[in-house]
């Protein structure tokens, strides 16, 4: 029979484990970010928060509005009683959804924005810089490239019913940080949103949130898809989320992903064996003669929309992968392929023409290479 450890023995397990961990972060850094290995230490950081019911974070000045898209419902019990709980962006217009002055770190964003998640473009500009570090549509950047509402379970990115948008990357910065959310319809949209900041000093080793959102349709025969290059300087790869419909029937997920990085030129350092493997699934992702949708901390396929027999023809698929416990690390440079593989008669692989959508998150240093410019608003329709 197994002996079951006593609570003094798995306490001396645990702390062995967590007190290393503890002392390798530096003071500023877990100052600013809270998980269960360093909750219960005090901090000198300071906790803000941005919302349409305090539009710049400061101290003792939440829920004072007495205008906003709330005023109507609040009529009868007036100043602090939901004045102003959203936004309304109209359309062809930017809209700054924050501007902080650092240093400090973005802990967790929440928001659940009406509109075309396509058309609705999330901006991150740190510190001085004139190019966003953050580029992409909302609905991509939080693992909802398809306009639709799918369960999404992981540590970085959780979307809940019936669209709840929730981030935890941490986004530290030293002097600004400034977020916009540009609507590209005609149409105006609604925005309900919450940024939760703290305020402290930064580690001199802590780098910058950068994500970037890519698009090709079709796939050119016989081209790899390119999710991210370009980069230069030091930095670490944490994430792909990848929005794709297959043009064609039959297995469509063969091709392999690889990192080039530090001047990789022909071959890269990492290379993978296929795409459900990279998305840590297996074998077509099939359970019982179809695909399973799942979601777990670190890589998901939450979404799977199937054909309905008449105007929505093409399978389409929502994949994330989270290297949170794996981060790529590179020194120099970055780029990152996959390729658009299936099957073709004879046993042969079948390069494939798929819409292929992607966002790559990164840390790294600034200054960053300027980033392709953003698709047309024609070009990012989901159609």
């Amino acid at each position: 029979m197994k002996q079951i450890p006593s609570l003094p023995a798995l306490l001396a397990v645990l702390s062995l484990a967590v007190i290393p961990v503890l002392q390798a972060q530096p003071r500023g850094f877990s100052s600013l970010t809270s998980d269960l290995g360093n909750i219960y230490r005090l901090s000198n950081a300071e906790s803000r928060s941005i919302s349409p019911e305090n539009f710049t974070g400061e101290k003792g000045r939440g829920g004072m509005a007495t205008e906003g898209t709330g005023k109507n419902a609040a009529r009868d019990l007036g100043q602090g009683w939901k004045v102003s709980p959203s936004v309304r962006i109209q359309g062809k217009s930017t809209f700054t959804m924050a501007e902080i002055e650092g240093p400090g770190s973005i802990q967790s964003i929440w928001m659940t924005p009406t509109g075309n998640w396509r058309w609705s473009i999330l901006r991150f500009y740190w510190d001085d810089e004139t190019e966003p570090s953050i580029e992409c549509p909302v609905g991509d950047f939080f693992a909802s490239g398809w306009g639709k509402y799918a369960q999404v379970s992981s540590l970085a990115v959780c979307v809940n019913p019936g669209s709840a948008f929730n981030c935890y990357w941490p986004m530290p910065f030293r002097k600004k940080a400034r977020i916009t959310m540009e609507n590209l319809d005609d149409n105006g949209m609604t925005l309900y949103y919450q940024i939760n900041y703290a305020l402290g000093d930064v580690p001199r080793d802590a780098a910058y949130l950068h994500a970037q959102f890519r698009r090709v349709d079709p796939v050119p025969r016989e081209e790899v898809y390119t999710i991210l290059d370009g980069v230069k300087g030091q930095g670490h790869y944490v994430g792909t989320y990848m929005a794709w419909e297959t043009h064609s029937t039959g297995w469509w997920g063969e091709g392999e992903i690889k990192f080039f990085m530090d001047g990789d030129q022909k071959f890269p350092t990492i290379c993978g064996t296929g795409t459900e493997d990279y998305f840590c699934g297996s074998y077509n992702f099939d359970f019982e003669g179809t695909y399973k949708e799942f979601t777990t901390p670190y890589a998901g396929l939450p979404q799977v929309i199937r054909p309905d027999g008449s105007y929505q023809s093409q399978m389409r698929f929502g994949l994330y992968r989270w290297h949170l416990p794996d981060p790529v690390r590179f020194k120099e440079d970055l780029k990152v392929t996959i390729q658009a593989l299936g099957w073709m008669s004879g046993g042969r692989y079948q390069p494939l023409q798929d819409d292929i959508a992607s966002v790559a998150f990164w840390y790294q240093n600034e200054p960053h290479a300027p980033f392709p410019k953003l698709p047309s608003k024609d070009e990012l329709e989901v159609k």
